[in-house]
């Protein structure tokens, strides 16, 4: 199972929200690529970015210091957060970046997705759906849709997306354990592979997700917990790996 963990940006610096609220904010580090290195060297075999400003409507905003993290490191990175047009997507990729996440555009746009899709592949296009109370939340968490997760899944596995990241909202920075239960049901209902992610906070959220042993569930995306020292990043990647 693959440990993905998470650079959130904002206004240039690495920091963490609780359920995606941007006064929650708390700032980690004014260095974002210094923090990948740490990633990289505890272990990590991809980094999980998100350009927090981006998904806010200030899509500007980070591209000098994303660029820093993919010059900086050895491994593959992954990148959400306002993109909403196929050149953005072909901005990133040619940036350096191994895949793109699409989110709100998979409810506003899914003609987007599929031109995506069929322009440059569905290893690297990802889609993010983001939960409250089982509807899909959209533009940095900010606007909440009708639209309930599954549905969204099946449609996007309908014009050719492969994998998702799945996040509960409510449960994201708040160090209450990830929605386990939600996450296989997604999986196996949907058919797709699912990345996990949200209140990952104990060794033992870990090892309930990889106790499922279920072929979908590709990893888990840790960001808070690794960041106040909840858990060492060395141990959930000795512990964990990609299959």
């Amino acid at each position: 199972m693959l440990i993905l963990p998470a650079i959130d940006l904002l206004d240039g610096q690495a920091v963490r929200l609780k359920q995606g609220v941007e006064q929650t904010k708390k700032v980690y580090s004014d260095n974002p690529a210094e923090m990948g290195l740490k990633w990289q060297a505890a272990g990590a075999e991809i980094i999980h970015v998100v350009n927090l400003d981006g998904a806010f409507g200030r899509a500007h905003k980070n591209v000098e210091v994303i660029q820093s993290i993919v010059d900086a490191l050895d491994i593959p990175i992954e990148l959400g957060g306002g993109i909403r047009t196929v050149d953005d997507v072909r901005k990133w990729l040619d940036t350096g970046v191994s895949r793109v996440i699409l989110g709100s555009a998979a409810v506003t746009e899914p003609e987007m997705v599929e031109k995506s899709i069929k322009e440059f592949g569905p290893e690297q296009i990802i889609v993010g759906i983001d939960g409250r109370q089982n509807k899909v939340a959209i533009y940095g968490w900010e606007e909440q849709t009708d639209t309930t997760v599954l549905s969204l899944a099946l449609k996007m596995k309908e014009i050719g997306v492969e994998r998702l990241i799945y996040t509960d909202v409510q449960r994201d920075g708040e160090l209450v354990g990830p929605n386990i239960e939600s996450t296989d049901a997604l999986a196996r209902e949907s058919g797709m592979f699912v990345i996990a992610s949200g209140g990952f906070s104990a060794m033992e959220h870990f090892e309930k997700l990889a106790a499922l042993n279920n072929p979908l569930i590709e990893g888990a995306i840790v960001g808070t917990a690794i960041y106040e020292g909840a858990i060492e990043l060395f141990e959930l990647t000795s512990r964990f790996r990609s299959f």
